[in-house]
Protein backbone atom coordinates (compact mmCIF):
# COMPACT_ATOMS: atom_id res chain seq x y z
CA UNK A 1 0.00 0.00 0.00
CA UNK A 2 1.47 3.12 -1.21
CA UNK A 3 1.54 6.04 1.08
CA UNK A 4 -0.95 8.40 -0.71
CA UNK A 5 -3.42 5.26 -0.51
CA UNK A 6 -2.92 4.97 3.36
CA UNK A 7 -3.43 8.86 3.96
CA UNK A 8 -6.78 8.62 2.22
CA UNK A 9 -8.00 5.56 4.36
CA UNK A 10 -7.49 7.52 7.04
CA UNK A 11 -8.95 10.77 6.23
CA UNK A 12 -11.82 8.76 5.36
CA UNK A 13 -11.31 6.82 8.79
CA UNK A 14 -11.83 10.01 10.09
CA UNK A 15 -14.28 11.22 8.11
CA UNK A 16 -16.45 8.11 8.95
CA UNK A 17 -15.95 9.17 12.95
CA UNK A 18 -17.17 12.42 12.69
CA UNK A 19 -20.15 11.33 10.42
CA UNK A 20 -21.07 8.37 12.25
CA UNK A 21 -22.92 9.47 15.15
CA UNK A 22 -25.08 12.24 12.91
CA UNK A 23 -26.25 9.70 10.72
CA UNK A 24 -27.22 6.99 14.00
CA UNK A 25 -29.02 10.07 15.29
CA UNK A 26 -31.03 10.53 12.14
CA UNK A 27 -31.70 7.44 11.93
CA UNK A 28 -33.51 7.09 15.28
CA UNK A 29 -35.09 10.55 15.21
CA UNK A 30 -36.78 9.13 12.08
CA UNK A 31 -37.27 5.32 13.53
CA UNK A 32 -39.06 7.11 16.71
CA UNK A 33 -36.76 5.77 19.03
CA UNK A 34 -37.28 7.74 22.41
CA UNK A 35 -35.50 6.66 25.16
CA UNK A 36 -37.42 4.65 28.45
CA UNK A 37 -36.00 7.51 30.79
CA UNK A 38 -35.72 11.05 31.18
CA UNK A 39 -33.63 13.20 33.07
CA UNK A 40 -36.89 14.69 35.12
CA UNK A 41 -38.12 13.04 37.87
CA UNK A 42 -41.74 14.88 37.35
CA UNK A 43 -44.51 14.16 34.91
CA UNK A 44 -43.63 15.77 31.67
CA UNK A 45 -47.43 17.41 30.36
CA UNK A 46 -48.11 17.42 27.11
CA UNK A 47 -49.48 19.66 26.03
CA UNK A 48 -48.05 22.23 28.41
CA UNK A 49 -51.03 24.11 30.01
CA UNK A 50 -51.08 27.80 29.57
CA UNK A 51 -52.15 30.38 32.77
CA UNK A 52 -50.89 33.30 31.34
CA UNK A 53 -54.34 34.54 30.92
CA UNK A 54 -55.71 33.44 34.60
CA UNK A 55 -56.19 36.24 36.83
CA UNK A 56 -54.01 35.48 39.86
CA UNK A 57 -54.26 37.54 42.41
CA UNK A 58 -52.39 38.04 45.97
CA UNK A 59 -53.51 38.11 49.58
CA UNK A 60 -52.94 41.83 49.23
CA UNK A 61 -55.72 42.10 46.40
CA UNK A 62 -52.89 43.22 43.99
CA UNK A 63 -52.83 41.60 40.44
CA UNK A 64 -50.11 38.48 39.96
CA UNK A 65 -48.94 37.83 37.10
CA UNK A 66 -45.76 36.18 35.27
CA UNK A 67 -42.57 37.92 33.85
CA UNK A 68 -40.17 36.00 32.07
CA UNK A 69 -37.17 38.90 32.54
CA UNK A 70 -37.43 37.67 35.89
CA UNK A 71 -36.31 33.94 35.44
CA UNK A 72 -37.94 32.66 38.86
CA UNK A 73 -39.50 29.22 38.38
CA UNK A 74 -42.89 28.72 39.99
CA UNK A 75 -43.50 25.66 42.14
CA UNK A 76 -48.06 25.32 41.85
CA UNK A 77 -50.32 24.15 44.37
CA UNK A 78 -53.98 24.00 44.03
CA UNK A 79 -55.49 22.36 47.63
CA UNK A 80 -59.46 22.39 47.88
CA UNK A 81 -60.45 24.57 51.27
CA UNK A 82 -60.38 21.73 53.32
CA UNK A 83 -57.37 20.18 53.72
CA UNK A 84 -55.96 20.73 56.93
CA UNK A 85 -53.30 18.62 58.19
CA UNK A 86 -52.21 17.37 54.59
CA UNK A 87 -51.90 20.89 53.59
CA UNK A 88 -49.74 21.99 56.32
CA UNK A 89 -47.36 18.92 56.03
CA UNK A 90 -47.49 19.70 52.27
CA UNK A 91 -46.12 23.42 52.65
CA UNK A 92 -43.91 22.42 55.20
CA UNK A 93 -42.13 19.87 52.66
CA UNK A 94 -41.80 22.84 49.72
CA UNK A 95 -40.59 25.07 52.60
CA UNK A 96 -37.59 22.37 53.20
CA UNK A 97 -37.47 22.05 49.51
CA UNK A 98 -36.58 25.63 49.17
CA UNK A 99 -34.36 26.01 52.01
CA UNK A 100 -32.53 23.16 50.25
CA UNK A 101 -32.04 24.89 47.31
CA UNK A 102 -29.56 26.91 48.77
CA UNK A 103 -28.38 30.58 47.01
CA UNK A 104 -30.89 29.33 43.96
CA UNK A 105 -33.41 29.58 46.10
CA UNK A 106 -34.49 33.22 45.92
CA UNK A 107 -34.97 31.80 41.93
CA UNK A 108 -38.25 29.48 42.91
CA UNK A 109 -41.37 30.93 44.28
CA UNK A 110 -44.35 28.99 45.67
CA UNK A 111 -47.43 29.78 44.27
CA UNK A 112 -50.74 28.75 47.21
CA UNK A 113 -54.15 28.73 45.17
CA UNK A 114 -55.81 29.67 48.72
CA UNK A 115 -55.08 30.68 52.47
CA UNK A 116 -51.80 29.39 53.99
CA UNK A 117 -49.65 30.44 56.51
CA UNK A 118 -45.63 29.40 57.16
CA UNK A 119 -43.73 31.53 59.04
CA UNK A 120 -40.28 32.40 57.87
CA UNK A 121 -41.36 31.12 54.57
CA UNK A 122 -41.11 34.11 52.26
CA UNK A 123 -41.19 32.25 48.64
CA UNK A 124 -44.99 31.48 49.70
CA UNK A 125 -47.00 33.52 47.80
CA UNK A 126 -50.82 32.88 48.54
CA UNK A 127 -53.36 33.44 45.87
CA UNK A 128 -56.80 33.53 44.46
CA UNK A 129 -57.51 32.31 40.96
CA UNK A 130 -60.43 33.18 38.74
CA UNK A 131 -62.65 29.99 38.03
CA UNK A 132 -61.66 28.80 34.50
CA UNK A 133 -58.18 28.41 36.44
CA UNK A 134 -58.74 24.92 38.06
CA UNK A 135 -59.87 23.35 34.29
CA UNK A 136 -55.99 24.30 33.21
CA UNK A 137 -54.41 22.00 35.69
CA UNK A 138 -54.19 18.15 35.04
CA UNK A 139 -55.98 16.62 37.71
CA UNK A 140 -58.21 17.98 40.46
CA UNK A 141 -56.99 17.93 44.12
CA UNK A 142 -58.66 16.10 46.82
CA UNK A 143 -57.98 16.73 50.93
CA UNK A 144 -55.60 13.57 50.91
CA UNK A 145 -54.24 13.83 47.19
CA UNK A 146 -53.08 17.07 45.88
CA UNK A 147 -50.61 17.52 42.95
CA UNK A 148 -47.72 20.04 42.68
CA UNK A 149 -47.01 21.62 39.69
CA UNK A 150 -43.54 23.17 37.84
CA UNK A 151 -44.83 26.76 36.17
CA UNK A 152 -41.99 28.20 33.88
CA UNK A 153 -40.93 31.77 34.20
CA UNK A 154 -43.04 32.33 31.36
CA UNK A 155 -46.46 31.14 32.48
CA UNK A 156 -46.79 27.63 31.75
CA UNK A 157 -47.39 24.54 33.32
CA UNK A 158 -44.45 21.61 32.49
CA UNK A 159 -43.86 19.54 35.12
CA UNK A 160 -46.65 17.36 37.33
CA UNK A 161 -45.40 15.84 40.71
CA UNK A 162 -48.46 13.29 41.24
CA UNK A 163 -49.89 13.15 45.30
CA UNK A 164 -47.18 11.74 47.68
CA UNK A 165 -44.26 12.81 45.49
CA UNK A 166 -40.48 12.21 46.33
CA UNK A 167 -40.00 15.70 47.88
CA UNK A 168 -36.19 14.91 46.70
CA UNK A 169 -37.70 14.41 43.12
CA UNK A 170 -38.43 18.07 43.17
CA UNK A 171 -35.63 19.52 44.74
CA UNK A 172 -33.60 17.63 41.73
CA UNK A 173 -35.96 18.92 39.09
CA UNK A 174 -35.63 22.29 40.32
CA UNK A 175 -31.86 22.25 40.77
CA UNK A 176 -31.47 20.83 36.87
CA UNK A 177 -33.97 24.21 35.87
CA UNK A 178 -31.69 26.97 37.62
CA UNK A 179 -28.86 25.45 36.48
CA UNK A 180 -26.78 24.07 39.15
CA UNK A 181 -27.40 20.65 38.71
CA UNK A 182 -28.91 18.17 40.48
CA UNK A 183 -27.78 18.00 44.05
CA UNK A 184 -28.04 15.36 47.07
Amino acid sequence: MTSRTRSRWILLLIAALFTAPFAIALYLHYAGWQPARTKNYGELLHPVRDLRDVRFTRADGSRFEFHHEDHVWRVLVAPPTDCGASCDQLADKLRRIWVGLGRKADDVQVLWVGAVSIPGFRALIPLSADPPFAARLADTAHADAIPVYIVDPTGYVILRYAPGFNPRDLRRDLAQLLGGGASE
